[in-house]
């Protein structure tokens, strides 16, 4: 307001007329609508904008499949070996040999299970069509014995319908697992990129990300920083945790087997003990695998102790293992686990299932900490300095370019 009159200043009249400038018409339309329904029409097409890039983006990942894959496997084997390959850094061992050891390592430890349960099945089939048609008999025999009252054309047609049944539900696994490799050739090209990655993961995976944050604009590098910091954690305490309760169900169903002379004990465990990587699902598939072999090959009495044992083993997973250790590592409701390796199989089958959680577990601590907030103290450019000497063989734009003043130029 002016001194003298009293009246509002030219500032305060020409705010006035831009807020009234700038005031929506009324059009006689959006005034009849009520207010709910224009808000649940502002937040519909919002999330319609969002489901759609989230189809373009799995749409993307689907077609790039073999390459999403294979990296993925080589993010996640490197949650674990990582830290390994610090702690021998941190005591004085030379890079190269730590990084050189721990893939070895890794390597060995893959291929003596691979061999142990191959060897096993080898040395373990001797006998076993005996076993199968003696198994097969008795089972038949109990049948038309029993008060049910088949007869043995109907005992042999549910036989060849279950067969049959059997037949058709394994193509979704296999449909699954051919995805990801469905010749020679896509395999060997995904274990090469898994083992080419996984080899610059752990030689300049603090680089990598350092570039990959400095792509974000300054103003949420902090956000991006933190947010993967926590999620490489939640991954890193997935992975372990996971080795663990894979153990313990491989261990007590396998010792379970060999006590019941089931046979193929050994390679039963190693199937349990890959199996339990997809969580839940995975035990209880791969332990229902040890209770068709033991009444297969050993009797029905056999077959429900096995049934028993993985019941057991799966009690144990599901109210000590997963809510003290595997809850607090994840952070997912074990409902949540469930829904998301059942989505995860349905669209992209064993790699989907195998992959589900991890993601979401990692995706939930990422989520969590933006919507805190915390990184909004934190100064605007946090990229760690990219100091690798890998670096210098990306191509420079411009003479005396460095990565590392990539930031200040900006």
């Amino acid at each position: 307001m002016t001194e003298s009159t009293g009246k509002p200043g030219w500032g305060a009249l020409l705010s006035g007329r831009k807020r009234r400038a700038l005031a929506p018409i009324p059009n006689g339309v959006d005034e009849n609508i009520p207010a709910g329904i224009r808000l649940a029409g502002a937040w519909s097409w919002r999330l319609v904008a969002i489901g759609a890039a989230i189809a373009v983006f799995l749409f993307i990942v689907v077609q790039l499949r073999l390459i999403v894959i294979p990296l993925l496997v080589a993010v996640l084997v490197s949650s674990l070996l990582v830290p390994l390959v610090a702690f021998l850094v941190r005591h004085k061992w030379p890079k190269g040999i730590a990084v050189a050891l721990s893939l070895l390592g890794t390597l060995a430890v893959l291929g003596g299970l691979i061999t142990l349960a191959a060897t096993q099945i080898a040395d373990g089939t001797t006998g076993l069509s005996t076993r199968l048609a003696a198994s097969y008999a008795g089972l038949k025999d109990f049948l038309l014995a029993s008060p049910l009252h088949l007869t043995e054309p109907q005992i042999n047609d549910y036989l060849q319908q279950a067969w049959t049944a059997i037949q058709a539900d394994s193509q979704v696994f296999v449909s699954g697992a051919l995805s990801v490799g469905s010749s020679l050739g896509h395999l060997l090209t995904g274990l090469l990129l898994t083992l080419f990655s996984l080899l610059f993961i752990l030689i300049d995976g603090a680089g990598i990300w350092a570039w990959i944050v400095r792509i974000f604009p300054r103003r949420a590098r902090a956000a991006v920083a933190g947010a993967g910091a926590a999620g490489w954690e939640t991954l890193g305490n997935f992975a372990k945790v996971q080795i663990l309760v894979a153990s313990i169900d491989a261990v007590g169903i396998g010792v379970g087997a060999a006590l019941l002379g089931v046979p193929l004990a050994v390679p039963i465990g190693v199937l349990v003990f890959l199996g339990s990587f997809i969580p839940i699902v995975g035990a209880v598939a791969t332990g229902a695998v040890a209770v068709v072999i033991a009444l297969l090959f050993n009797s029905w009495p056999i077959a429900l102790a096995m049934l028993g044992v993985v019941l057991l083993v799966q009690q144990i997973e599901g109210h000590v293992l997963q809510p003290l250790i595997m809850g607090t590592a994840v952070k997912v409701h074990p409902l949540g686990v469930v829904l998301v390796v059942a989505a995860g199989s349905l669209l992209a089958g064993i790699p989907g299932a195998l992959f589900a959680v991890p993601i979401a577990a990692v995706l939930n601590v990422m989520i969590n900490f933006i919507h805190r907030g915390t990184w909004r103290a934190v100064p605007a450019d946090t990229a760690p300095a990219i100091s690798s000497p890998l670096w210098q063989t990306v191509p420079q734009s411009r003479p005396g370019f460095r990565p590392n003043e990539s930031a200040a130029h900006e």
